[in-house]
């Protein structure tokens, strides 16, 4: 049996047939080129739920309750872009007779307005300054408690007494962060907590799961740090039912796409079944026909997915330069609380998948139309010419 004879004659059988192979070939084009660059806008949504979550405040690891003693410096591993020190006070918010219970942390805010963006988050004043005896609170509490921007406030935790100016109020949107906590610069504090907590924050790409087992060799208690899926197992969710539903488009899609191809590889099996059952009684056996047919659909959907996924490659390519800007679409929902900025982006498995899963179904599309020319008597076929 020859190969290269089959593939060969298949190819003539395709080019003979222009207009039905370009078609068909139309068909998986479009379909395979809009899933590309549909995969590529889900991985870029993922992308941006994570970069709003992690860089608003938390960071991708956050560290809990860290001994004085460990040194920033230790947590700046491989892949680790910065670390930032936060030093919590828990204590009372005054305002005359007015009285809010809240978490006061301590910060550097050069570090802090470098890497993190709930600065940006500002909706009166400023942020606050290194050595300044300032105070940032949120909204709800400036509310509760009746202060605005450059009125003083006194801050209460034990026996220690601050007095601070109003430098800004914040509004995340996000419950958290919203309620309970201010923040001040860790340099007007005399004397810091025994413990500290950390924010740390990763290169581009880096591996989080590496950066932990780096930790680990350190010998750090890695119950003290906790990676933003395990604090946040609601974005885990969701973006695990993002790419489910995108799972779901993809066989959808390319599942109507190989129907529709039966359909027609059928109606151009029937236009040139002449030749056919001339092959079949030159003594073509069944075997080679269907074989002959998923040639046919193997070359022809091998050229039409590899320009779908070139055109998709490149439409991504296009839109990652500018990003798609869908701020109207997301300014109440917390996971774009920074920006609605989506950066379209491809990975090496979504790239080729789209044309994978068109191939598997085309080629399970192809049976139909080979069991026509299979079940056709020669005799029959040749009487009809």
């Amino acid at each position: 049996m020859n190969m290269n004879f089959w593939i060969k004659t298949a190819w003539l059988f395709l080019f003979r047939s222009k207009r039905s192979t370009s078609a068909l070939g139309l068909m998986i084009f479009f379909a395979v080129g809009t899933l590309v660059f549909i995969t590529a806008i889900a991985v870029g949504i993922n992308d941006s739920m994570i970069r709003n979550s992690t860089g608003l405040y938390s960071g991708h690891i956050t560290g809990f309750d860290l001994p004085k003693t460990l040194a920033r410096d230790t947590l700046l591993v491989d892949g680790v872009s910065d670390v930032l020190q936060r030093f919590q006070i828990q204590g009372s918010l005054h305002n005359q007779e007015k009285k809010e219970m809240l978490t006061l942390i301590a910060v550097n805010p050069d570090q802090e307005k470098k890497v993190t963006a709930l600065w940006k988050k500002i909706i009166k004043g400023n942020y606050i300054a290194d050595n300044e005896f300032e105070i940032l609170i949120s909204r709800a509490t400036a509310k509760k408690i009746g202060v605005h921007p450059g009125e003083n406030i006194i801050f209460r935790s034990g026996s220690a007494v601050y007095c601070f100016v109003v430098a800004g109020i914040f509004k995340t949107g996000i419950e958290r962060l919203d309620h309970g906590i201010a923040f001040c610069p860790v340099s007007i504090l005399p004397d810091l907590p025994a413990n500290w907590d950390g924010a740390v924050f990763l290169d581009s790409g880096a591996d989080m799961k590496g950066v932990v087992e780096s930790y680990a060799r350190k010998g750090l208690k890695l119950s003290h740090l906790k990676t933003w899926k395990e604090l946040m197992p609601d974005l885990t969710q969701l973006i695990e039912l993002n790419r489910i539903s995108m799972g779901f488009v993809m066989v959808l899609v390319l599942g109507v796409v190989s129907f529709g191809t039966a359909c027609a590889f059928a109606i151009f099996i029937i236009s040139n079944i002449r030749e056919y059952g001339i092959m079949k009684a030159m003594g073509v056996t069944p075997k080679e026909t269907t074989m002959l047919i998923i040639f046919e659909v193997i070359l022809m959907n091998l050229a039409a997915s590899f320009a779908g996924t070139l055109a998709g490659s490149l439409v991504v390519l296009i839109t990652s330069r500018t990003g798609i800007d869908l701020s109207s679409f997301t300014s109440y929902n917390q996971y774009f609380v920074v920006s609605g900025l989506i950066i379209p982006r491809l990975t090496p498995f979504l790239l080729f998948l789209p044309g994978a899963i068109a191939l598997s179904f085309c080629l399970l599309a192809s049976i139909w139309p080979a069991m026509i020319v299979i079940r056709q008597r020669t005799a029959d076929i040749l009487r009809s010419i």
